[in-house]
């Protein structure tokens, strides 16, 4: 059976998330029902990360078998526009064939986040579900100094969701940067993975920072306070955006196979 990754972008306002579940309709499960639509296959996809609702995507990486060997640009065609037909806000950016061995979660060697803040008094009404809304004027200076504090190898337990599954808080930090142009703040995250929640936390707890009611001592005994409850209060989730999945060359090699359509 010849393996894709699918390359896709999604608002996920409409949406419960990523994955598939029994109340609530997802990215997966609208995915899922285009390929069903498409050529009749019952599949269930692979994934490089869970997205929960509200959270969108630039670059979502998915992978799937299946049964007929079609090619790569048919499948993306064909996929488009039965999601476009079903009225989802979900596109597929690239369909690639890979090795049988390419796994969209477990081949991954790093993912990247973006976090948007628009920081202005008036509302924004052109960035609701797209950006975190902040009245108060933030310091994105003083918010990068402190999210300094963070990168590196750590116990994340403050910074992690209470119902998250990860079997270790122990995560290495690559990348946190924080940086304004005019109205919008980006708070940039890179790592091989996340716990539920992190990259949230952080943005709500340099939020704190921003508008001077923390400084980066403060997360750095959050930090080190391996609790919870010493958090910030966590960003809401449409300022988020999963931007990128890297892999190695060699997880993604595949023969394109002509199409038996």
């Amino acid at each position: 059976m010849p393996r894709y990754k699918l390359t896709v972008e999604y608002d996920g306002t409409p949406y419960a998330g990523w994955q598939r579940q029994e109340n609530g309709h997802t990215v997966q499960a609208a995915i899922e029902q285009a390929i069903f639509k498409f050529c009749g296959d019952t599949i269930s996809l692979g994934a490089a990360g869970r997205t929960d609702s509200g959270v969108h995507a630039t670059a979502q990486v998915a992978h799937v078998d299946l049964t007929k060997n079609w090619s790569s640009s048919k499948v993306r065609e064909a996929l488009n526009a039965h999601l476009v037909i079903a009225g989802e806000t979900v596109g597929i950016i690239n369909v690639e064939l890979v090795g049988e061995r390419f796994d969209a979660r477990f081949s991954a060697m790093g993912r990247h986040y973006l976090y948007r803040i628009v920081n202005r008094r008036p509302p924004a009404p052109l960035e609701a579900h797209r950006a975190w809304w902040v009245k108060k004027p933030l310091d994105a200076e003083a918010m990068h100094d402190a999210a300094q504090r963070l990168i590196g190898t750590h116990d994340f337990t403050t910074f992690r969701a209470t119902q998250c599954q990860s079997k270790s808080p122990v995560k290495t930090l690559d990348h946190l940067s924080v940086a304004r142009s005019g109205e919008i703040i980006e708070i940039r995250a890179s790592a091989r993975s996340f716990l539920h929640n992190q990259i949230r936390s952080f943005a709500g707890t340099l939020n704190e920072v921003g508008c001077g009611r923390w400084h980066a001592d403060d997360v750095s005994a959050a930090l080190e306070a391996r609790d919870r409850k010493a958090c910030g209060p966590v960003a809401p989730p449409y300022g988020l955006y999963l931007i990128g999945v890297d892999y190695p060359i060699t997880a993604c090699s595949g023969r394109e196979i002509p199409s038996t359509a």
